[in-house]
């Protein structure tokens, strides 16, 4: 037992302590050195000559790394990963080089035959194809892809339609149709596809069949939510509404948080004209997704306006979390959380957190702020530092704002009565008040 334990440490594994230079030795600086060795010591290892041939590109070897490249996938032609990352060398270091074009062109051409049908190098041949102007071998591709069947074919088709014809060329838009119909036949639950053909059909002006596709999509899969929410859009934007609804209710049945969702049911109540349902949706789209300062601001006050304070409270604190340093929020939430009867006797802090906020000329000098600050502190006995607010409102207010100005000196009169102040300073406030606004 003891020899074996003695033994242990003298039976060290050359690999581990290679490796283990290695990882040393990347630490310290690049590790180009290191790669080198080990590139040497297992020269059919794929990531380290690839390590090697990027690193040599870097320190602007690039005619050494394009030899590693070009040697590594001319002696593994069977290994598509190195094929791929030599052609797409060629184009990406010499991108203007007509020649380094024919060679990853060959390159390709040559990765074809070893793997023919294989997406990943049809779609990189056709770009070297277009890039060099050889439109009738791109268009033997494209014929290619359009007799197969699948998903990706489907997408691959699609894409060079897209560079090869003009948008209105009938012949080849119902190429693209057939192919992605065949597709959707095949494989209605792959959502990739399901939502590349309704674009297709959306975006060549043909609504009903964009939403055939999301149709059959959902009906091989319920649980696919996103492209269900997609299909209640499109119903929308195909004048089909109370459809739309149904489906967006369905998903958020299915779940609650699904903000595109309420964001998609808040627009479409607005411009119906119906913004007591909008407004729920508005509000947790808000809270799910978030949204700019505006939002948050606009939204509250429209709850404030309706007199629901606890509403307008709950979703500015998640403005303010979301838009910290922004003093329009937290001047709203002063007032929401004042008029929010749980949250009222915590109101002073949220009003002097927006003071602070807005500095000395933003939103907090309005006078419609100081007079809620003042309702707060003379909610709390705080008569004097009210007095004063309901001064700043007055000064704050301008000439054409008769009925505010009014409702402020009424206001300070009845602090200067609680004072126990004297009638001869009481009489001016009252006189002033009437005067702006005439007592009925």
């Amino acid at each position: 037992m003891l020899m074996v334990l003695a033994a242990g440490p003298l039976m060290a594994d050359p690999k581990k302590d290679f490796a283990r230079g290695v990882l040393e030795e990347a630490r310290e600086g690049d590790g180009s050195q290191w790669f080198e060795k080990a590139r040497e010591e297992d020269p059919d290892a794929w990531p380290l000559v690839e390590r090697v041939a990027l690193a040599r590109a870097g320190a602007g070897d690039v005619e050494g790394a394009s030899t590693l490249f070009r040697e590594f996938a001319t002696e593994h032609p069977e290994r598509l990963g190195p094929q791929l990352a030599y052609a797409d060398f060629l184009r990406n270091s010499s991108p203007g080089d007509d020649f380094a074009a024919k060679l990853a062109g060959e390159a390709l051409e040559r990765t074809l035959e070893h793997h023919p049908g294989e997406l990943s190098v049809i779609r990189r041949l056709f770009r070297s194809y277009e890039q060099r102007g050889m439109r009738q071998k791109s268009i033997e591709l494209f014929d290619q892809v359009v007799k197969r069947a699948g998903a990706g074919p489907a997408l691959a088709a699609a894409e060079m339609a897209r560079t090869l014809f003009p948008g209105d060329d009938e012949k080849a838009r119902t190429l693209v149709d057939e192919v992605f119909l065949k597709a959707m036949e095949r494989s209605p639950a792959d959502p990739v596809l399901a939502k590349a053909a309704s674009e297709h059909f959306r975006k060549t002006s043909r609504l009903p069949q964009a939403v055939e596709m999301l149709e059959k999509h959902v009906a091989a899969d319920p649980t696919s939510l996103e492209l269900r929410v997609r299909l209640g859009v499109l119903l929308f934007a195909a004048e089909r509404g109370d459809e739309g609804v149904e489906v967006l209710k369905q998903v958020l049945e299915i779940d609650p948080r699904q903000g595109l969702a309420h964001q998609s049911l808040a627009k479409y109540y607005r411009r119906s004209e119906m913004p007591e349902k909008a407004r729920p949706h508005a509000i947790e789209a808000l809270k799910i997704r978030g949204g700019d300062a505006g939002e948050f601001v606009q939204l509250a006050g429209e709850l404030l306006d309706d007199q629901l304070p606890r509403d307008a409270r709950l979703l500015l604190e998640k403005g303010l979390f979301d838009h910290p340093e922004n003093a329009e929020i937290a001047v709203k939430l002063a007032i929401a959380t004042r008029r929010d009867e749980s949250t009222r006797g915590s109101a002073a802090w949220r009003f002097r957190e927006a003071e602070s906020l807005s500095g000395t000329d933003g939103p907090a000098t309005e006078p419609a702020f100081q007079l809620e600050f003042a309702e707060c502190l003379l909610e709390s006995g705080q008569t004097e530092p009210a007095a004063d607010r309901l001064r700043t409102a007055i000064r704050g207010y301008g000439a054409e704002q008769g009925v505010e100005v009014a409702r402020a000196y009424r206001r300070l009169a009845d602090v200067f009565r609680q004072q126990g102040r004297s009638e001869a300073e009481i009489r001016p406030l009252q006189k002033r008040a009437d005067e702006l606004d005439p007592p009925e």
